[in-house]
């Protein structure tokens, strides 16, 4: 005859499951911290195991999952191509509970972009943002900032937000670093003309208007355009909108803030035969190396993609680690600038990103009239 009761069988994660309501797979991602669960389905999870009395260490339901959103432009230029892989590999993250979505978000559908900021269907404690500076984004991000998430803002920063941190290049300094540049290397006087990826980004007026600045004050044989065309990275209007400048005025310099470098070059070989042309862009992508090393480029400013991803992650990290000691306040990324004669080596996206995208045999739509 046995003495004592019979111990009970401790609850399996089939009966926890039911309990909880969930499936077996999710409460053995709960228990044992494999991750990708939601807060809500580990709290159920967690209190049905309590309830079942199950004889194991349980997870600390305060512990829950520290979600942190990396939103990018569906942008297909070698930079923001750099940038997506940069957030890939940017920041070992030994702690399981921290999951760090990479959302692209078309750069077109601002709906869509202040959608993705103001309602994230997890409770999250940190977002990175690459994004133009408008009012529906402001109030997003201003919304996202005082529910206690940690903001981040890269490549572009949007400053009228307060709490926010940016991690990038001052662009108001690159751009006077070409407009100097510009000053010093142009071989003849007559008109500079400006080309700006998208105007409603922040960091395309700031590189834009420091160029300005500079060559104004500083050469008076340069004659500045009062505004900048907007190419929208594209490769056909770049070509458009160079080809009418070399045509219908003295062209001496080509200050482009964004892409469509396929267009300008294809410009330059058409209509400035003698050479005399300086132009000046960013990035030392594939394409660029080859035509600082041609002599059809004069300069390319970096801004280091990947710098920029491993400092805003490091730094949400940072604040959201309650144990944490003294967290590295927001600072700027430095920016380094290539000449012929110390082009960067090596290539600038690997093969799984796609190359540079190369000019179309026919435009979408005519280019529109280019400032002056």
């Amino acid at each position: 005859m046995a003495i004592g009761g019979r111990r009970k069988r401790s609850p399996r994660f089939v009966e926890i499951a039911v309990e909880a309501g969930v499936s077996p797979s999710t409460v053995d991602r709960v228990l044992n911290e494999r991750g990708s669960v939601s807060d809500h389905a580990r709290h159920k999870v967690i209190a049905a195991a309590q309830r079942l009395r199950i004889p194991r260490l349980l997870p600390n339901a305060a512990h829950e999952l520290i979600h942190i959103d990396v939103l990018l432009p569906d942008s297909r230029t070698p930079f923001f191509l750099r940038l997506r892989s940069a957030f890939k590999s940017a920041y070992p993250i030994p702690d399981k509970r921290i999951v760090v979505h990479r959302r692209i978000v078309c750069q077109t559908d601002e709906t869509s972009l202040v959608e993705a900021i103001m309602k994230p269907p997890y409770r999250r404690q940190g977002l990175i943002i690459a994004a133009p500076d408008t009012r529906s984004v402001r109030r997003a991000l201003e919304e996202a900032s005082d529910r206690g998430e940690v903001v981040v803002t890269v490549v572009s920063n949007v400053a009228v937000v307060q709490g926010t941190a940016y991690f990038g290049i001052d662009n108001s300094r690159a751009g006077r670093t070409a407009g100097l540049i510009m000053g010093r290397f142009a071989l003849r006087a007559g008109r500079v003309m400006f080309l700006s990826g998208r105007n409603d980004w922040a960091a395309h007026q700031e590189r834009i208007a420091g160029c300005r600045d500079a060559i104004t004050n500083s050469f008076p044989n340069l004659r500045c355009d009062v505004s900048s065309f907007e190419t929208l990275d594209d490769d056909y209007r770049c070509f458009a909108a160079v080809a009418e400048a070399m045509q219908s005025s003295h062209l001496a310099g080509i200050y482009n803030s964004g892409a469509g470098s396929a267009g300008i070059k294809k410009a330059l070989e058409q209509f400035d035969l003698e050479h005399v042309v300086t132009w000046i862009t960013h990035e030392p992508s594939d394409d660029h190396q080859q035509y600082l090393l041609s002599g059809a480029l004069a300069m390319v400013i970096d801004q280091d993609p990947d710098m920029q991803a491993s400092m805003a992650l490091r730094y949400i990290i940072e604040r959201l680690d309650s144990n944490a000691g003294n967290t590295s306040g927001p600072s700027g990324c430095d920016f380094h600038v290539y000449f012929s004669e110390n082009v960067k080596e090596g290539q600038y996206l690997s093969a799984d990103n796609g190359g540079p995208m190369e000019v179309r045999a026919a435009p979408p739509k005519r280019a529109g009239p280019v400032g002056r």
